[in-house]
């Protein structure tokens, strides 16, 4: 019986080491958390900050902790497109904007249309008004679903910037600013550079009145409206502060990321005025591997009537990356001999979990040996939806980030070795103790018939 009670111990320490739980102390950063609103469910939005100091690029070592240390359920919810999308092209009609000269604000009209809100036709509320053409008015009537982008045309002999406002109406009294546009056409070093698209705030709306500033409105040839639906929206765009990067030679710099990022947008500093820049964008998840295109695009900060015009961003993909390297066109005068800062965006991350236990709640990462731990939104939380969702409790970073030494952070790394010899230790404890059961059963005589 002794034996069998040291195997059946083995067996249980070996389980227990196996299945050991994990602690604060195995992660090289904590964050103390707050909690208000209704509960159980708590959602925190990460601070890039603070997502920054993870060891795992999908956030896989991120963990919650109660007062007493025992881990909490989670869920993140980080996808830059959780949505179905249906996308339509239509051309729509423009109605051209006259006004006495460019500085006049708003053209003095008339507009009238159908009882279908169809536009029938804007004419001048003064003769003089027809002197110069200052803008248009498209006519996106027959389109139910959110617009997303303007695309613009127009005569080829007119070259350079094109920068106009935009404002939505639906019965062409009252006006809501949509913000700017500005669209393109640049002949650089016997090529062809054209803009042509403008992103919209993704609302509806009949009509679209664009108003050229301070000069006079090019003849379209072509105008179209991208409509779409979705079922949700996703999350905003996070912006990192400045990063310094490294002149590798003439025309080409890199970065070098705090840790692996699924970047969706960069912004390059152009800190001198009438700055031209064809670029190429590239990056990589390690020094070992090759350069792979992820971007290119044309960079400009150029004077026009007495004011800026600033194109910095490119979009990216989104796959994850720890390097970059932007190499420019330099014919067009490059970026100077230092390398500009950059910015990066990455989608909002939000962690959602549910609370058991006593606050103050930590929020725990920095390991990079430790698995995946986050449930799917719809299992940490069975009848989940979108509303639902706005209606959690709020949680938020409440003190100062905590972060251990150098000796204290590679503590969890020698701990491992420690756990590894106590498992292994255990483990032929156990077998020595099957073992000894074996060969006592066969020296035991055998019952005679």
């Amino acid at each position: 019986m002794g034996k069998l009670s040291l195997s059946g111990l083995a067996l249980w320490l070996l389980c227990s080491a196996a299945y050991a739980q994990e602690t604060p102390a195995d992660f090289a950063v904590q964050v103390p958390l707050a909690v208000s609103g209704a509960g159980p469910w708590y959602r925190l939005e990460l601070p890039l900050a603070v997502q920054l100091r993870a060891r795992q690029a999908d956030l896989s070592d991120v963990r919650v902790f109660s007062a007493a240390g025992e881990a909490q359920a989670y869920a993140l919810s980080r996808q830059p497109a959780q949505r179905s999308e249906s996308r339509h092209v239509a051309d729509v009609k423009w109605f051209p904007l006259y006004a006495a000269d460019t500085h006049e604000a708003l053209p003095g009209v008339v507009m009238k249309s159908t009882s279908e809100g169809t536009l029938l036709e804007i004419r001048p509320s003064t003769p003089q008004a027809q002197q110069v053409l200052r803008g248009w008015v498209l006519d996106a009537s027959a389109i139910k679903a959110p617009l997303q982008q303007l695309s613009l045309d127009w005569s080829r002999e007119q070259e350079g910037f094109q920068r106009f406002s935009i404002e939505a109406s639906d019965d062409l009294q009252h006006w809501t600013p949509w913000g700017d546009g500005q669209v393109a056409r640049l002949s650089f070093a016997d090529e062809r550079v054209e803009q042509h698209d403008v992103n919209l705030p993704g609302r509806s709306a009949r009509y679209l009145r664009l108003v050229w500033q301070g000069q006079a409105a090019p003849q379209l040839t072509s105008a179209k409206l991208v409509s779409a639906t979705s079922s949700s929206l996703p999350m905003p765009l996070v912006w990192s502060q400045p990063l310094a990067g490294t002149r590798l030679k003439a025309g080409e710099y890199s970065w070098q990321l705090p840790t692996g990022l699924n970047i969706e947008r960069l912004r390059v500093a152009l800190n001198q005025p009438n700055t031209l820049a064809p670029v190429t964008l590239s990056g990589r998840r390690d020094s070992q591997q090759a350069w792979q295109p992820l971007s290119n695009g044309l960079l400009y900060r150029l004077a026009q009537n007495g004011q800026d015009v600033v194109q910095d961003e490119l979009p990216l993909p989104g796959q994850v990356v720890t390097e970059l390297k932007l190499q420019v066109d330099e014919r067009g005068g490059g970026l100077g001999v230092e390398a500009p800062a950059l910015r990066f965006a990455v989608r909002a991350t939000q962690l959602v979990f549910l609370a058991r236990g006593e606050p103050p709640f930590t929020l725990a990462l920095g390991n990079a040996s430790v698995k995946a731990a986050n449930l799917p939104l719809t299992t940490l939380i069975p009848d989940y939806s979108a509303e639902r969702f706005k209606t959690l409790g709020q949680a938020k970073v409440a003190g100062e980030v905590v972060v251990k030494t150098a000796a204290v952070a590679a503590a969890p790394e020698a701990g491992a070795d420690w756990k590894k010899l106590g498992l292994w230790a255990v483990l032929l404890l156990g077998v020595a103790a099957l073992g000894g059961m074996a060969y006592s059963l066969l020296r035991k005589p055998q019952a005679k018939p």
